[in-house]
């Protein structure tokens, strides 16, 4: 029925242990930050709050929370790119080994290996960042077409339903760009915007059964988050009761915040485990439709630039060319 299994991804987890705790400590690290920092400005706006009187001091200690709130999601913000270069793409660049069956050179572990064949493939971090987006791009094309054909049809209440399938479809494909990236990875693409394009269009013409396999997963990763948030909720109302002033609010935050530490750390590795398996699987032994290349330059500019990028990459591009092509993103 699926082109994956789950005892498999599994395995897989246990085989990249280290690069699932090295996940773990990323991400449960930045939920601690955010703890701590809103904590901190909670406290530091409560005691300025003390110069006024009591409405005063709980409006201070809310808004120094906010801050302190704030200023860890920009500082999370700006390290995306490094997150991205570091630990995302080099678990897949693992993941892809573990499920083709080599072996990891000897004297040398998991962490290097992913970062080195990560600086193989992509050279710099900005490189894999811009492609990251473009790639982003053209799934938002492609999901954003199935939307608008669920808003014309003339359903009376479908509308909720529409918002439904809408966040359902945002989870089904939103490990697409790691099955792309890794694609280059199995390759060992010299030329990584070549095999994005590739990746992209074998993916476009099996969508259906690519489609299928992501539904289940999509499904597997709400039950999961939720049952995580809910664990969550207790430890999250202990730090909000120790945070000075009103906070009620932040049990709910802070029980997502703690949540989504968890899924990135570990239900996220698990279903793009599944998804690499269901993907190879799939494409096996298939070439690139030209009419579904054709198709996906119809729909998504983005993809356009990403065909455009292969044919003037450069192996080994010097910084200025590789940062000048990540600029070339946000235009």
């Amino acid at each position: 029925m699926w082109d994956f299994s789950i005892s498999k991804s599994i395995g897989l987890m246990v085989r990249t242990a280290p690069y699932v705790l090295f996940r773990m400590a990323v991400y449960f690290g930045i939920a601690v930050a955010y703890v701590l920092i809103t904590g901190t400005g909670a406290g530091i706006g409560y005691g300025i709050g003390a110069f006024g009187d009591q409405d005063f001091q709980i409006s201070s200690s809310f808004w120094g929370g906010i801050i302190g709130f704030g200023a860890t999601a920009g500082a999370l913000y700006l390290a995306r790119e490094y997150i991205l270069y570091v630990v995302k793409a080099g678990h897949i660049a693992v993941l892809v080994e573990m499920i083709d069956g080599r072996a990891l050179p000897d004297g040398q572990g998991q962490i290097a290996y992913g970062a080195e064949m990560v600086r193989e493939r992509f050279v710099q971090s900005s490189v894999l960042f811009g492609l990251d987006q473009l790639i982003k791009g053209v799934i938002a094309a492609v999901t954003g077409l199935m939307q608008g054909i669920a808003n014309f049809l003339p359903i009376p209440g479908l509308q909720p339903l529409v918002g439904m399938f809408r966040a359902f479809l945002k989870v089904a494909v939103g490990f697409v760009d790691e099955v792309i990236l890794a694609h280059a990875m199995r390759t060992r693409a010299d030329n990584p915007w070549s095999a994005a394009e590739e990746a992209l269009v074998l993916y476009g013409q099996n969508h259906k059964q690519m489609i299928k396999n992501a539904a289940f997963i999509a499904v597997m990763v709400y039950v999961l988050s939720l049952l995580v948030f809910l664990v969550m909720l207790a430890p999250a109302a202990l730090v909000v009761y120790l945070i000075p002033g009103s906070w009620s609010a932040g049990g709910f935050v802070f029980a997502l915040l703690f949540a989504w530490a968890v899924k990135a750390a570990l239900i996220e590795p698990l279903a793009i485990a599944c998804m690499l398996q269901a993907f190879f699987k799939v494409t096996d032994g298939q070439t690139p439709d030209p009419a579904w290349r054709d198709r996906l330059n119809g729909l998504s500019r983005k993809f356009k630039s990403i065909g455009d990028k292969a044919q003037t990459w450069v192996a080994g591009s010097s910084p200025a060319k590789t940062i000048s092509g990540a600029q070339g993103v946000q235009q």
